[in-house]
């Protein structure tokens, strides 16, 4: 199948990594790529978020499955574009991709469909914020209600902290004041095409920047999948699943349906689990970036029946994923100075020597070539992958990709999966 890729990050790698693994002979294209993705597929420097700029290079390369990976491409439309010329893609139009773009219209969804959340109090003036904070009680989540890198949330007990939050981000746009929900974060994604909705495989990442869950809000610093602990309230993987599918993933694809917005692509369910009790905290419209790079290396089913059926409304078809035992330990490796003023232009070296050692392999997310050499160009540079017998296991293996490799200023957390088994 001749494949496009739009997108430039660590998930992007690990999407195209999963589609090569299948050994059937893809012809695989990345707009734009990086450095790490160039050695397993064709790249091409085209803007992911001008659509006709994609629109053109998909018909140029007379492709059959278009995947957004970011997202800022569906919000832009990039997805509508698409679908307007009779390409299959995989990823929600604009209207649905809301979804992830407005935290408000995604509580709106959440209320029409019944889907258990946090109560939210919309703030559109500074005058307001004062009200919000107190309706909402500490801790304080203060969250942008447009698309901000990961970096538009705030969780803190400090009222001060929480205001200058909240005005900051209100000369961009409206944010919301949140409930805190108390619990154990859990990414679970579902493959839909308007209709149905098959379920991936639970992970759970870390978004602060410090070990112990300290330091800003970041993309995501690692990640891990399967998620043992889940067993303890819910007696196994599959019956959380189902929990999560019939009382969230579901009503949510059929309330946009209804509303005439249909959702076709990835719907990421951030969720809390507290106990036996699931709550949503956010939606995104699109794989989880880190996540997915420990996700689909899991995946023993071909990932492109998903991706089609569900760009071409046939997923009733497909096979219900199939994964392996085996776990999946993601460390990410920044720049000196994420999130807020990364360095740029750092080399890179070690990384032949992480990618020989067993069960592990490294996604990159921001990269290029300079010469003979590697140089980080973002903030979040690398995913170091580890695949092993049991998350421990995963996690040994992950953290030895780790040590190979050197990036001056890089910073990393030392606790990503650590005491899980």
């Amino acid at each position: 199948m001749r494949i496009l890729i739009v997108g430039s990050g660590a998930r992007e790698h690990a999407i195209a990594r999963s589609l090569a693994a299948e050994d059937a002979g893809h012809d695989l294209v990345v707009a734009p790529g990086n450095a790490g993705i160039a050695a397993i597929a064709r790249v091409e420097p085209v803007d992911a978020t001008d659509a006709a700029a994609v629109v053109e290079l998909a018909g140029r390369l007379g492709s059959e499955l278009v995947v957004v990976g970011p997202e800022a491409p569906l919000v832009a439309g990039v997805a509508d574009a698409l679908r307007e010329r009779g390409v299959p893609v995989f990823g929600p139009d604009r209207a649905a991709a809301a979804l992830e773009g407005s935290k408000a219209f995604a509580k709106r969804v959440m209320a029409a469909a019944g889907v258990p959340t946090g109560r939210a109090v919309d703030v559109l003036t500074a005058g307001g914020v004062e009200a919000a904070l107190d309706a909402t009680g500490a801790p304080y989540v203060i969250k942008a209600d447009g698309l901000a890198a990961g970096k538009g949330v705030l969780v803190t007990e400090d009222r001060e902290a929480a205001r200058q939050h909240a005005l900051r981000w209100l000369e961009s746009g409206p944010v919301l004041a949140e409930e805190f929900l108390r619990g154990r974060e859990v990414s679970l994604f579902f493959v839909s095409d308007g209709t149905a909705a098959l379920p991936l495989s639970p992970a759970q990442d870390f978004k602060r920047l410090e070990e112990g869950d300290r330091g800003p809000n970041t993309g995501g610093m690692g990640a891990y999948s399967p998620l043992p602990w889940l067993a303890d309230a819910f007696g196994d993987e599959e019956a959380f699943v189902a929990l999560v599918r019939e009382t969230i993933a579901e009503p949510v694809i059929a309330q946009l349906a209804a509303e005439g917005t249909p959702f076709q692509g990835l719907l990421y369910c951030g969720l809390v689990v507290d106990g036996s009790a699931v709550r949503v905290i956010e939606f995104n419209a699109r794989f989880g970036d880190p996540e997915t790079q420990v996700v689909l290396p899991r995946l023993a089913s071909p990932l492109s029946a998903l991706l089609h059926g569900a760009a071409i409304g046939t997923l009733a078809d497909v096979p219900a994923p199939a994964f392996r035992s085996e776990a999946a330990v993601g460390v990410v490796l920044a720049s000196e100075g994420y999130p807020d003023a990364p360095v740029l232009g750092a080399p890179i070296s070690g990384l032949p020597a992480a990618d020989a050692l067993p069960g592990v392999h490294v996604d990159h997310a921001a990269t290029a070539a300079d010469g003979d050499d590697l140089v980080a160009t973002g903030g979040r540079v690398l995913t170091v992958v580890g695949l092993g017998e049991g998350v421990a296991g995963a996690r040994a293996r992950a953290y030895d990709g780790v040590a190979r490799i050197a990036l001056p200023g890089g910073q990393h957390r030392a606790d990503i999966a650590e005491g899980i088994a």
